[in-house]
């Protein structure tokens, strides 16, 4: 039995049939189908998706993946650059002034160059994250493929391998002449 959960407009099928899979799988599939589905209907996450952004972003997952791991790494940088600026504003009202706008403008073209190094670097993890979600969802259909499927392919004359490309009779009156 197959079913299919909407976690996006489109959704995706997970295979849930017992003989082939183990019990703590399911379980682990439960779990994850009630936390998307908690995700799913909360109001925020509802508002966001109606928008425009959150439709594109629905319908381009590679810009959605690469953008989540920008996000998640830059934010550490981002973080070191408020303290430091907080930082260097206390030191501002000792007196410092000048010194203030020359470090803040240093530390803007660092934190500019940090950023764009990570930006590069989420690409390059997004996809291979996509990569592996192909390789690992194409092994997980191969190894999870019913068996009353190939039973039922088999019994109406569809066999899994491809047979042998029908032989063209030379004498054949149809075939045009050169």
């Amino acid at each position: 039995m197959v079913k299919k959960y909407p976690f996006s407009r489109r959704g995706f099928k997970i295979n849930t049939q017992g003989s082939k899979m183990s019990k703590e799988m399911q379980e682990l599939q439960k779990q994850w189908h009630s936390m998307m589905q908690t995700i799913h209907t909360n109001s925020n996450v509802v508002a966001f998706m109606n928008s425009r952004v959150g439709q594109y972003l629905d319908d381009h997952p590679f810009v959605a993946l690469s953008l989540l791991v920008f996000i998640a790494v830059s934010s550490i940088p981002v973080a070191f650059f408020l303290i430091f600026v907080v930082t260097t504003a206390i030191v501002a009202c000792m007196g410092v002034i000048v010194m203030e706008g020359v470090v803040i403008s240093v530390g803007g073209i660092a934190l500019l160059c940090v950023l764009c190094g990570l930006g590069v670097v989420s690409l390059a993890v997004s996809g291979v994250l996509s990569i592996c979600y192909m390789a690992f969802s194409t092994l997980i259909n191969y190894w999870y493929t019913p068996n009353s499927m190939v039973k039922k392919q088999e019994a109406n004359g569809n066999s899994l391998l491809q047979s042998s490309p029908p032989v063209l009779d030379p004498s054949d009156k149809n075939m045009k002449s050169e």
